[in-house]
């Protein structure tokens, strides 16, 4: 599902340039659960934003879905993000003036679904999260909570291949981590690739395989050893 090979990201720095990511080699196949760990600066959120196809590399190869990326302006780049993947962010970046149910049909009007239709499919994702009870309030009303259920409602409304989550528990308690984590791993059980950035261990933990990133190269990757009760 997602392939990268040899991938290497640089920002100029004045008259230098700062070397974010190093050679990566990743392969994440599909209905994979996996994170990525790594401190701050380790590239991790450029690998995200390259993965989702909000930036570009600067060699080696990117394949999504079994397609080479490359030379992608930024309207084929919105097709392919509409296709294949859904975003959920720590910030929620839900519109403030848009209810939950607008905000969750807002990708289907942009791939040209009718009012009637996006707004009936916008209720069943808000019921899938458990909100359909919610579905006229704005997120002003919503508990930090009930705003990501709708961010990972909108992600998954358009039916995507990938849900890219970048620390979507950072500002969350950590009930409400586990409930979020638990709802993510029902979409992984329906067979959704599912990749989250996270700095939390028990967050990653409760995937199925960490990445550690440092100074822009992988360090480990690893299966997550599950504790079984008999």
């Amino acid at each position: 599902m997602i392939k990268i090979e040899n991938l290497h990201k640089s920002y100029p720095m004045g008259k230098e340039s700062l070397h974010v990511l190093k050679g990566l080699n990743l392969h994440i196949k599909e209905g994979e659960f996996v994170s990525i760990m790594g401190a701050s600066g380790s590239g991790k959120s450029t690998l995200l934003n390259i993965v989702g196809l909000l930036d570009i590399h600067d060699e080696g190869a990117y394949y999504l879905n079994g397609q080479l990326i490359e030379k992608l302006d930024e309207k084929k780049a919105a097709v392919l993000r509409n296709k294949f993947l859904g975003f959920v962010f720590q910030s929620f970046n839900l519109i403030a003036y848009k209810t939950a149910l607008e905000n969750v049909a807002l990708p289907l009007y942009y791939k040209g679904v009718g009012r009637k239709e996006r707004q009936e499919i916008a209720m069943q994702y808000l019921d899938k999260v458990e909100l359909k009870d919610w579905a006229n309030h704005l997120p002003g009303e919503l508990s930090g909570g009930q705003k990501q259920r709708v961010a990972i409602a909108r992600a998954l409304v358009t039916q995507p291949k990938v849900v890219l989550a970048d620390e979507p528990t950072g500002a969350l308690d950590s009930t409400t981590s586990n409930s979020v984590m638990e709802l993510l791993k029902e979409i992984n059980r329906e067979g959704m690739t599912v990749f989250v950035i996270t700095h939390e261990e028990e967050i990653a933990n409760d995937t199925d395989r960490i990445v550690r990133l440092r100074d822009g190269v992988i360090i480990s990757d690893e299966k997550v050893k599950k504790n079984i009760n008999v």
